[in-house]
This record gives structure tokens, sequence and C-alpha cells, in this order.
């Protein structure tokens, strides 16, 4: 079981109700503007973790929801995801993670989609 973290600011325009009331988590990229982006998505398998993330370059991550990929659907939602997965939410209490920076410097977190392989903040996910 993998754990993925989700930008929601698109352009300064926030998504996360929309991720929350459509049940899943996505990217607003093209696949021409974020190919990357859009082939971690497919690479979500059903069962893995994914968590809304707001961060910027050298903060901490405000984890503002967690869910559970249900399966192995891909799909695009209007105004919302060119490219989303479904979830199902089960953790919507915002908790901050302290940025590690003696461990991981120059880390992804500010990034639209990324895998989690900080192994502490795995345990986080896994224990919630």
């Amino acid at each position: 079981m993998a754990v993925f973290a989700f930008g929601a600011d698109y352009s300064g325009k926030d998504v996360f109700d929309d991720f929350i009331s459509n049940n899943c988590v996505g990217i607003g990229w093209t696949y021409n503007d974020n190919i990357s982006g859009h082939n971690i998505i497919r690479s979500i398998k059903a069962g893995d973790i994914v968590y809304i993330k707001k961060c910027n370059v050298g903060s901490d991550i405000t984890v503002r929801a967690i869910g559970i990929v249900t399966d192995y659907e891909t799909k695009s939602i209007s105004n919302v995801a060119k490219i989303a997965r479904n979830v199902k939410w089960i953790y919507n209490d915002s908790f901050v993670i302290p940025n590690p920076k003696a461990t991981d410097k120059n880390n992804v977190r500010s990034n639209s989609v990324y895998e989690e392989y900080n192994i502490e903040n795995i345990k986080i996910f896994r224990v919630r």
C-alpha cells in the first residue's frame, strides 16, 4: 500500500471542497502539460492511501483530508480535474506534519501530486 499526496490549489483556486464532494483526487493539468502527474495517477492502485495537502516550498505540510482509492478507474471531472481517481474519504480533520528539513532537503512537497517516501510520514497515515 502506497501513500500519495495531492495539492488542491489550482493557481489560487482552492478545489479542496470539490475533491471532497466528488469523492476524488486529481490534477487540473492536461496530459501534455503534466505527463508525469498523469502517469503517477495512473500508477495508483485500489487500496492506496491518498491525502490532500497544503504546502509551500520549505514549509510544513498541512494535511487536510485522508482517503482510500476505491478502484482502478481514471476519469475527468469538469472544472475539478483533468484526471482523477475515486476515493472514500476516511479522515477530514486538518493536522500538520513538520518539515523534516534535516532528512528531506529540496523534496517534492510543493508538487501537484507525488508518492510519499518519507517513512515517518507514511507511518502517520497508516495509523489514522
